[in-house]
């Protein structure tokens, strides 16, 4: 019998060898974080803190919101690190628990991504009974199964992987722990955990794809038989965001797990794409197509500035706040009716 010698962390190849290049990346990656976190916080507190947005369209957004922030924040932080560090290691613990929570916020946005679109088609092709057929205990529900599923997802693939031996290499020619780059390394036949994850990625595609499919054509049909383009335009505009968000998401992930890891540089791109990018780019797609998210923002602003007695009464005609000046000194007497 050969000497196996259990390895105990796995260490990344990265994005690139060349310490300049890494010091470039990581100021880069770190104002990419930045701003992803930025960008999704300021979502969820919009939405949680103006009254008009408290709809169901909303209420998916800011899980979405808060799910960009979990699949960002389970990758990008080490990345971080292993650009400043020597040795780009993390032990194999800390790998098959980022490997989790990154099958767990992937399994859980497309659940969600597909009741967004049915939302949208509820809201644009049966308007009369929208509040009716989509209210607020159907939306609890809804974001409850999303969760459920990508939980149970990624709980089964990671028992499994639990029972891989990892003896040979432990060199992962990637910059995050996903499923794929973990199989070749592993010392006994991982072909279960490929069948388990194909199977995994076939059901989910199943379970959402479908209702994507169907809620769209309904809704461009919709939309080719408004006759104002007026009508056209602003039906568009309402679904144009969440459009834009499943095409990369789903784009770039049936990419990326279509085939075997090959550990190439545009699977790595692919990577960043929608484990990094797409997570900096949802907040900011919902919000600059969105004439409603800018007009929440705009209206907490002047509230702040309201609040913080910086106008007069007479230029806080637009707050929803009532404010009075007297012997030099602001005091805030009610709200508007």
């Amino acid at each position: 019998m050969k000497n196996v010698s259990i390895i105990t962390e796995f260490v990344f190849l990265g994005l690139s060898s060349d310490p300049h290049i890494q010091t470039m990346l990581f100021v880069l990656f770190l104002w990419i974080y930045l701003l992803t976190l930025m960008g999704n916080l300021m979502m969820i507190l919009i939405i949680k803190a103006d009254l008009q947005l408290h709809t169901p369209m909303y209420f998916f957004l800011g899980h979405l919101s808060f799910l960009d922030l979990s699949f960002s924040s389970g990758t990008v932080p080490k990345m971080l690190q292993n650009f400043l560090s020597q040795k780009k290691s993390i032990s194999v613990w800390g790998c098959l628990t980022q490997s989790f929570f990154f099958t767990l916020s992937g399994g859980t946005e497309a659940c969600l991504l597909s009741a967004m679109a049915y939302d949208r088609y509820a809201a644009i092709c049966h308007p009369l009974v929208y509040t009716i057929v989509i209210n607020r205990p159907l939306c609890i529900v809804t974001v409850s199964i999303a969760w459920a599923v990508g939980f149970l997802i990624s709980l089964m693939n990671s028992l499994f992987i639990h029972k891989l031996h990892f003896c040979g290499s432990n060199i992962i020619p990637h910059f995050s722990c996903e499923l794929p780059p973990l199989f070749p390394l592993s010392c006994t036949d991982p072909t279960v955990n490929e069948i388990l994850l194909a199977v995994s990625c076939a059901f989910l595609g199943v379970l959402t794809l479908p209702l994507i499919l169907f809620s769209y054509s309904k809704i461009i049909s919709a939309i080719l038989n408004i006759h104002s383009s007026e009508g056209q335009g602003k039906a568009f505009s309402t679904c144009s965001s969440h459009l834009t968000v499943v095409l990369l998401f789903y784009g770039t992930a049936l990419f990326r797990y279509i085939g075997p890891a090959s550990g190439s540089v545009l699977e790595q791109v692919v990577s960043i794409q929608y484990g990094v990018i797409t997570s900096l780019l949802n907040p900011l797609i919902y919000s600059l197509k969105n004439q409603e998210v800018k007009a929440a923002l705009q209206r907490m602003l002047r509230q702040q500035v309201c609040h913080r007695g910086m106008l007069k009464v007479n230029d806080c005609s637009d707050c929803d706040l009532i404010l009075v000046e007297a012997d030099g000194k602001q005091q805030l007497l009610g709200e508007r009716e």
